[in-house]
């Protein structure tokens, strides 16, 4: 299950350099997949839309911090837990249903980022 970051943030900003898939970002800034990652050329998202991997997506707020669901790979094979997580000081960093994923397509996830 991806990490979200909810309306508590108080965009303090600590969450966004813990993160190994460089999938936060302030609120109002567009993500690319290739940020941070080695992907190169045509990428899959999780609704199945396939996108360039340097195309620049709009953000997903545009008021606090947010984490691409796209990216996030709740640190599966970088760390014991969501390294977000561990460092908020507003705990606004929480798990989110709407991304549910098992530990094995996390691992695919940062597979296919990580080659």
């Amino acid at each position: 299950m991806a990490i979200k970051i909810t309306e508590e943030c108080i965009n303090c900003g600590a969450c966004e350099p813990e993160c190994p898939n460089n999938a936060i970002y302030e609120g109002g800034v567009e993500w690319a997949v290739s940020d941070g990652t080695t992907v190169k050329g045509m990428f899959t998202l999780l609704d199945g839309t396939q996108v360039d991997a340097g195309q620049r997506n709009a953000p997903v707020s545009n008021d606090i911090y947010y984490i691409t669901p796209n990216k996030c790979t709740e640190c599966q094979g970088f760390h014991e837990e969501p390294q977000c997580a561990a460092v908020c000081p507003v705990d606004c960093c929480v798990p989110d249903e709407m991304y549910v994923e098992t530990v094995d397509q996390l691992m695919a996830k940062k597979d296919k980022m990580h080659i």
